[in-house]
């Protein structure tokens, strides 16, 4: 629980909270566009470089379920100062690096750093606030969250282009400076030492999962799938630490995440909820990137200025939304921001190859407002009736598997995709007839397949396949994510009291 001394000074706090998750957000998404000059700095073929982004997504898989336990036992505010101060050197090395082995090593270091920054911010902010402030810090501390990777790769474009990729890694140093500042000067120190026994086959198992978990979504569409021994074998680890992760939570007397969380009904179904957010919403924001480098000709720069009107929609939810759920409730907010959310995806189902940026961007704003209005009733509602004492563990959780829900949402979208234009080709390709009127007068000679040449009918035919590609994933998430309506029913509102007393967790 928070302090005097901590609530008191609640404002510089979460400044300094917001600064750091801005910073560890930030970074999940910066790198990507400066990705293909790093190659040519470091001497790394595209697949070798695809491990500066994997280093980094596994050492965030494999620390994150570790943070909650290394916090209780001793305290949250130095597992934050070393936590930061370690992302920020990290981040410095990264900037320095000379060649691919050090950077993924960096960039390792740099995920397991922040892997605990998100989680311990947002409950230092649940335990400084009260609960009818709640819906407010939440709106705020959810804006760097999602802000953070929708500006990366237009900063990340900015930087490598006038700069140098290294600064994408640089611009991290201030910020770690004055987020470190502002915890150390402001926040009273936790005594710590309130773990219980720790539970190695727990961790283990649970470490086992997820890295390779992480592992297969993010190396299955490169690999064919499971046609790939590597992708069975980790597919296989994934299983089994699964499964013995959840035999010893319930058998164990001292488990590696408390029972208690799996008996709170808002935690569970908000948590469950959240997966499927993060499955279905953000992988728009993996797949439009190479939508328009590949199909529309855009820049890296270019994508990442017509992806922005996302966060200024995100921005206008962020400061409304208290507003809303103070007036209809937490619940029928998340409705509205479902609904908002899945008008957005049916315009990006319409989306074709002539149109200029216009519709991207205005699509955009609409479902940046609609995601904007789903994560702050959700992190109220997740925490209102749990324990305030498992809110550490509680928060750990709900990131890791949204992490979770996201890479695998992701990649199904990705190998989708691919399936589904390559499908598109064939039917296309099945239906040339040289001998079709239409066909000659509405394609140039070059184009033409009986007079022109063959290659670049192909590529004509494989953007038309992708197109629509594009437009059936996108109208099928439209219609998955309007079942999550009916979860909505499992949530419970919240209580009328303003404080939540402090139980003695059940063993």
């Amino acid at each position: 629980m928070a302090s005097e001394a901590d609530i008191a000074n609640r404002i510089p706090i979460t400044g300094a909270m917001m600064l750091a998750t801005l910073m560890n957000t930030l970074d999940s998404t910066i790198a990507n566009v400066a990705l293909p000059h790093m190659q040519g700095s470091l001497s790394a073929s595209q697949d070798q470089a695809t491990w500066v982004l994997t280093s980094y997504i596994l050492a965030t898989a494999i620390m994150t379920p570790l943070s909650g336990w290394l916090s209780l036992k001793i305290g949250r505010k130095p597992m934050l100062l070393m936590s930061i101060t370690a992302f920020t050197v990290a981040s410095m090395l990264c900037g320095i690096a000379q060649n691919l082995p050090e950077m993924v090593f960096f960039r390792f270091l740099q995920g397991a750093a922040g892997a605990s920054v998100m989680p311990l911010s947002q409950t230092i902010m649940l335990d400084i606030y009260p609960q009818r402030l709640i819906p407010t810090v939440m709106s705020l501390w959810s804006a760097t969250v999602i802000l953070g990777p929708i500006i990366g790769p237009a900063v990340g474009g900015w930087l490598t282009e006038n700069f140098s990729w290294r600064w994408c890694f640089y611009i991290n140093v201030p910020i770690g400076a004055l987020a470190i500042s502002g915890i150390y000067v402001f926040m009273g120190r936790d005594r710590g030492g309130l773990q219980r026994p720790f539970d190695f086959l727990g961790f283990g198992a649970l470490v086992a999962f997820v890295a390779c978990f992480q592992l297969m979504t993010d190396r299955g569409p490169s690999q064919d799938w499971f046609g790939s021994r590597e992708i069975w074998t980790y597919a296989i680890i994934a299983m089994v630490g699964f499964y013995v992760f959840i035999v010893q939570t319930m058998t164990s007397e001292h488990p590696f995440f408390h029972r208690d969380l799996a008996k709170d009904r808002n935690f569970v179904s908000c948590t469950l909820f959240g997966i499927c957010v993060g499955a279905l919403l953000f992988s728009t924001t993996a797949l439009l990137p190479s939508f328009m480098q590949n199909l529309l000709g855009f820049s890296a720069l270019q994508s990442g200025y017509a992806s922005m009107p996302r966060g200024l929609g995100s921005l206008v939810a962020f400061l409304t939304v208290p507003y809303f759920i103070r007036l209809i409730g937490a619940r029928r907010v998340l409705a509205i921001g479902i609904a908002v959310a899945v008008t957005a995806l049916w315009m990006m189902a319409h989306f074709d190859l002539q149109m200029t940026a216009a519709p991207i961007m205005t699509s955009g704003v609409i479902q940046g407002f609609g995601v904007g209005l789903l994560f702050a009733p959700l992190n109220s509602l997740s925490y209102v009736s749990l324990n305030p004492i498992h809110r550490t563990e509680g928060t750990i959780v709900a990131t890791m598997v949204r992490s979770l829900g996201s890479s695998l949402g992701i990649s199904m979208m990705s190998a989708t995709l691919t399936s589904t234009s390559a499908l598109a080709h064939a039917r296309l390709a099945d239906r040339i007839n040289c001998g079709d009127p239409v066909l000659g007068a509405t394609l140039p000679g070059a184009l033409n397949p009986c007079s022109g040449s063959i290659a670049a009918f192909n590529g004509e035919v494989t953007r038309q396949a992708a197109m629509i590609g594009y437009d059936t994933i996108f109208a099928w998430m439209a219609l998955l994510t309007v079942f999550l309506l009916p979860m909505l029913l499992l949530m419970r509102p919240p209580p009328p009291a303003t404080m939540v007393a402090v139980e003695t967790p059940a063993e």
